[in-house]
């Protein structure tokens, strides 16, 4: 089966699109808007499950791309706590709180983002840490099992760092990729990988590889300085939707 809504292709279009561009490394946060604009006219979960396959497909070409830019020392601290808040979301499903989800994540974004523009222009960078790393990447995990919402928590520990921003993209690159996988056992033991879903993904999916081609050049030709304003900015701007969302 597949689904023929054209409305709901109106919507789905562009977020496949956004989380192209945000995997080809261009303004990440930008992709936690695919989830929600494809709410629009279908559940949350449905669309996190239709979105899922794509999101796989999508790491396999953000890995090759970055393959020999990442941050061994970061991965090694987020993996393992992503996994951890994987099993408790999917333990947890059925009482998570879509909006509650929204509302906290929304504060984040909106605080850190401020933070940035007002009060950190003469920061020093922040340096990797096992706690903050290991704290951030569980609920990195959590969040991404319920609504793909995984690149908050990972910004709100990465960015700090001031990493150069193709190493920054890489280590999310293979973060995500391997998260997303981890993900698809609990999405079947869940009945959300059905065939409507996935035909409807496969449908889809040649929108994806548009999406990173777009944002893979608009990355290349951006300097570091430039790429977290926007970043940030992208923040402020999902922060805001997702409260207002969830409110």
């Amino acid at each position: 089966m597949l689904i023929y809504d054209p409305l709901f292709y109106a919507v789905s279009i562009p977020a496949v699109l956004l989380y192209g561009i945000a995997k080809g490394g261009f303004a990440g946060p930008l992709a936690i808007l695919g989830v929600p604009l494809m709410s629009l006219v279908i559940s949350p979960l449905q669309a996190a499950a239709i979105l899922l396959p794509i999101l796989c497909i999508q790491d396999m070409i953000s890995i090759y791309s970055y393959r020999r830019s990442y941050h061994l020392k970061n991965l090694i601290i987020l993996l393992p706590s992503a996994l951890i808040g994987i099993i408790l979301g999917y333990f947890w499903f059925s009482l998570l709180s879509e909006n509650n989800i929204r509302i906290f994540l929304g504060l984040l974004a909106i605080a850190f983002s401020l933070n940035f523009f007002f009060f950190s222009k003469d920061s020093s960078e922040t340096t990797v840490s096992i706690f903050k790393g290991s704290f951030w990447g569980s609920v990195s995990g959590f969040t991404s099992f319920g609504i793909h919402a995984g690149g908050l928590p990972f910004n709100i520990y990465m960015l700090p760092q001031k990493l150069d921003h193709r190493v920054y993209v890489g280590t999310g690159a293979i973060f995500f990729g391997l998260v997303n996988l981890f993900k698809l056992y609990p999405y079947y033991l869940l009945d959300q990988l059905r065939i409507e879903n996935i035909t409807t993904a496969f449908f889809l999916m040649p929108f994806a590889p548009l999406g990173f081609y777009i944002g893979y050049k608009l990355t290349q030709k951006l300097d570091g300085e430039k790429f977290y304003a926007i970043t940030y900015a992208c923040l402020l701007i999902i922060g805001l939707k997702l409260l207002s969302d969830g409110l």
